[in-house]
């Protein structure tokens, strides 16, 4: 539907109502490379259906119309699939086994371009996050192979097709600004600033801007920056998503609704004076905390700032070159996840995809990601709610997890388990949570009376396992920067 309604927006409308169209609740809210993506495709899409380009046909869904959809995905994921290609060959293989099969190169391939939660957001759910993600892979991989400016354009390019890649933008700046735009360093390491190259920043700046001037150029002619600005960022949605995405907030109304549910049986709370609607009944909306103080923007932007600091101060003053970049990147993303004003639980890949990079590396970071990618993609679980889905994302997710773990273990079975018995233990009990969710609960009376119960307990428990799993990488990230000398 959404995809649908920006073909028939960019497709019918002269560009500058592209950001005011209203037709239907799928506002254009993208950045405006993306609207002409959606142009463009939109010019394609015209001899399948010609249908799907009328704007009033709001649920219009022909065959035709997601054959050409489907078809669109699969075609754009080839810069994925090159992406892939392109960070295999940065990978550290000195762990390599013998077989093909036990190869880092080959098993990273695998976790990413068989990655189950984007299979099932883009190919089932139908979303085009698999050629966005290959241009972020692409631009780490530049990165890694210390083509700085290449990796900062596709990363501008990123940015002005999906804003929610600002998550990892402070890790580029830092970095870009800290190991290209200095050129060399003191014997003890540290900046030696009479090597700041004025010409490489100077570059820099002017790729920023030329991509920027191209993307937002004609609406700032318009005099409608103002207008795509409120698209991008619509603060009035809430919190939280309809379904609460795993993280902070999620525990943090859980806790709330607890407090409140306490309150009105023991009569500490006055019902007349509780917001009727529920923060999990499938609205995207602004609401109050009934007991707990409110949670504003800025209060989530002050929180966001704060735990990807010591990340980026880490990057600065301990760069430890890529994969410190790297490692800086996929905090910053989990953190803004963790803390982030109406985060969407699809964005748990902004951590995933990267830290495979990582993952066949490190039998440390193997751990983690087996943590984070099996409970991440379980909170994306509640996407997939038709019956005939139940049974394909239960398969499809166990093929995927054996893979992780068959795999990362031959690839370090010398370094002894990758999770201790805790952590196994909270991953087990994701089962009687899925079999709890589809099965037990549909049965009781507490369907009707509270809908949202399964929702809940999904998020709440994957927020715990990612909260853990973010520790658990600050703790590492701190523990090298004090034990590694800075490699450059």
């Amino acid at each position: 539907k959404l995809h649908r309604n920006w073909l028939a927006i960019t497709h019918n409308l002269p560009v500058s109502q592209w950001y005011y169209e209203a037709t239907s609740e799928w506002t254009l809210d993208y950045p405006p490379f993306f609207a002409w993506f959606e142009y463009a495709l939109s010019h394609v899409a015209k001899y399948f259906d010609q249908e799907m380009l009328v704007i009033q046909n709001l649920n219009y869904s022909s065959p035709a119309t997601v054959f050409f959809q489907r078809l669109s995905v699969i075609f754009t994921d080839i810069l994925f699939v090159y992406a892939v290609h392109e960070c295999c060959r940065c990978v550290n293989g000195k762990q390599a086994g013998k077989d093909i099969l036990e190869k880092p190169m080959f098993v990273l391939a695998v976790l990413l371009l068989w990655n189950f939660g984007l299979l099932i957001i883009d190919h089932i759910h139908f979303q085009y996050n698999g050629f966005l993600f290959g241009l972020m892979l692409l631009s780490v991989a530049r990165i890694f192979q210390k083509r700085h400016l290449e990796g900062a354009f596709l990363f501008a390019v990123l940015l002005h097709f999906k804003h929610i890649y600002i998550y990892v933008a402070p890790a580029y700046g830092v970095y870009l600004l800290r190991s290209y735009c200095f050129t060399a360093n003191m014997a003890d390491g540290s900046l030696k600033w009479s090597s700041f190259s004025f010409l490489r920043i100077t570059l820099l700046g002017l790729i920023i801007c030329l991509v920027s001037a191209l993307s937002l150029g004609p609406f700032a002619v318009l005099g409608q920056l103002p207008q795509v600005i409120s698209r991008l960022f619509p603060f009035k949605r809430g919190l939280c998503h309809a379904y609460w995405a795993p993280n902070f907030w999620a525990l943090y109304n859980a806790v709330d609704k607890t407090l409140a549910f306490a309150g009105l049986k023991y009569k500490f709370l006055d019902p007349e004076k509780i917001p009727k609607a529920s923060m999990t009944g499938g609205l995207v909306q602004e609401f109050q905390h009934t007991v707990l103080p409110s949670v504003t923007p800025l209060a989530t932007l002050i929180c966001t700032f704060i735990s990807i600091l010591p990340s980026v101060f880490c990057l600065w003053f301990k760069p430890q070159g890529p994969r410190g970049f790297l490692r800086c990147l996929i905090l910053c993303s989990l953190s803004s996840f963790m803390f982030g004003w109406h985060v969407h639980e699809k964005a748990i890949l902004l951590a995933i995809l990267p830290l495979s990079l990582l993952s066949v590396e490190s039998p440390k970071y193997a751990g983690i990601y087996l943590i984070l990618t099996t409970t991440g993609h379980f909170s994306l679980f509640p996407l997939l709610f038709t019956p005939p889905e139940i049974p394909v994302k239960i398969l499809l997710m166990l093929l995927f997890t054996v893979y992780c773990f068959s795999s990362l273990r031959a690839l370090f079975r010398k370094a002894g388990p990758l999770l201790n018995w805790l952590e196994t233990i909270y991953l087990i009990h994701l089962v009687p949570l899925e079999i709890f969710c589809e099965i037990v609960f549909p049965l009781t009376a507490w369907k009707l009376k509270f809908p949202f119960i399964p929702l809940l307990l999904t998020s709440v428990y994957c927020a715990l396992g990612i909260i853990y799993a973010w520790l658990k990488l600050y703790i590492s990230l701190f523990s090298q920067s004090l034990s590694v000398k800075t490699q450059y």
